[in-house]
């Protein structure tokens, strides 16, 4: 297919065709950018003029406040002191909020390395982070009931770990549903430990990945919400199972404005970060048996009603694929692919 073409299947067309050539055509949108949204432009090593990469929290800020977002949700790993000052200062000049994603101490020794990250977190600007207990996705990482058991364990020591840290520090931690928890599962997690500084990272479509109704889960997960990852879902079938794919805001499967009026029911300061992830459709092999090696007590119904919710609402003519298409084009449709959610936000979802 050609590039336009290409636009318009991935659900952008007729937004990215139309874009002023300027920057800060959307104003007053505050809806933040998760900076996995960049996942081919953040430290990219494609030669790009129009899209150069980037290389820190600063240049995303620069960027974020040039195309009308509200603010950053972005890594914080390795600052120094005066770097915190720095980012701080391109927060504050461009008037953008900022929370960082953090990693947990996994024990004793890591946790003054933690509480380091924090405090330059909260230097910047932040007083929201988010963060995973997994390294990967429940169905490809974990492969027995043990190993699953054994990451619970790991999780519930490093909140404890981080727990003092934060509330020291005066600072939230949101842990996300990150195709690892389950929504009750998750709940389970946080709320025997009891402290307003623990809470949920509320991403609005990973947890179709795990067979849960994405409602569902919304409302067993809301009361805990800090922050969220907005995006919208394509789903197609498979022979082992369904294939799943961030798409552009409205144009998938989820009841955007439902679940943010959820969320802000719940937690009226909750912040809404679009994490638009611009990929090929991700496998879920839900017919597989190894699929199943980490589930207890949930029933196969949970399948059979995800896979007719995929082909009820199957994309047509199918889910767009980026992987083939040369860089810059990859770069162009990832940039086209936020717009076009920063517009539907401000059009659409009244997140002004």
């Amino acid at each position: 297919m050609d590039r336009r073409e290409f636009l318009q299947r991935a659900g952008v067309g007729a937004v990215a065709l139309t874009l002023p050539a300027m920057p800060g055509f959307f104003r007053d949108v505050p809806m933040g950018v998760v900076v996995h949204s960049y996942g081919t432009r953040w430290n990219s090593k494609i030669e790009s003029q129009k899209y150069p990469g980037f290389t820190n929290a600063i240049e995303l800020i620069k960027h974020c406040r040039e195309i009308g977002a509200g603010g950053v949700q972005t890594v914080v790993k390795d600052w120094s002191a005066d770097f915190a000052r720095k980012v701080r200062d391109e927060r504050e000049k461009a008037g953008l909020y900022l929370e960082g994603s953090i990693g947990l101490p996994k024990k004793d020794e890591q946790v003054a390395a933690f509480e380091q990250e924090v405090i330059h977190a909260k230097e910047a600007g932040a007083q929201v982070l988010r963060t995973v207990c997994s390294s990967g996705r429940r169905y490809e990482s974990y492969h027995s009931r043990d190993e699953w058991q054994a990451l619970r364990k790991n999780a519930v020591t490093s909140l404890q770990l981080a727990e003092p840290v934060l509330r020291k520090h005066k600072v939230k931690l949101a842990v996300e549903n990150h195709k690892d928890w389950r929504a009750p599962e998750l709940v389970e997690l946080i709320k025997p430990l009891q402290s307003e500084w623990l809470g949920v990272t509320l991403d609005f479509g990973n947890s179709i990945a795990l067979l849960e109704n994405p409602m569902e889960v919304v409302e067993t997960l809301a009361p805990y919400v800090f922050t969220t990852h907005v995006k919208d879902m394509g789903v197609q079938e498979y022979p082992d199972g369904f294939l799943l794919s961030e798409v552009p805001l409205g144009s998938g499967i989820l009841e955007l404005p439902k679940i943010i009026a959820i969320c802000k029911k719940h937690n009226p300061a909750v912040t809404f970060n679009l994490e638009m992830i611009t990929r090929d459709p991700l496998e879920v092999p839900c017919r597989k048996d190894e699929y199943w090696a980490t589930f207890e007590g949930i029933s196969k119904t949970d399948m059979e009603r995800t896979l007719q919710m995929v082909r009820q609402h199957a994309a047509k003519p199918g889910l767009p694929r980026f992987s083939q298409l040369p860089p810059e084009d990859r770069l162009a449709a990832e940039e086209n692919n936020i717009l076009a959610c920063l517009s539907y936000s401000n059009n659409k979802l009244g997140l002004r």
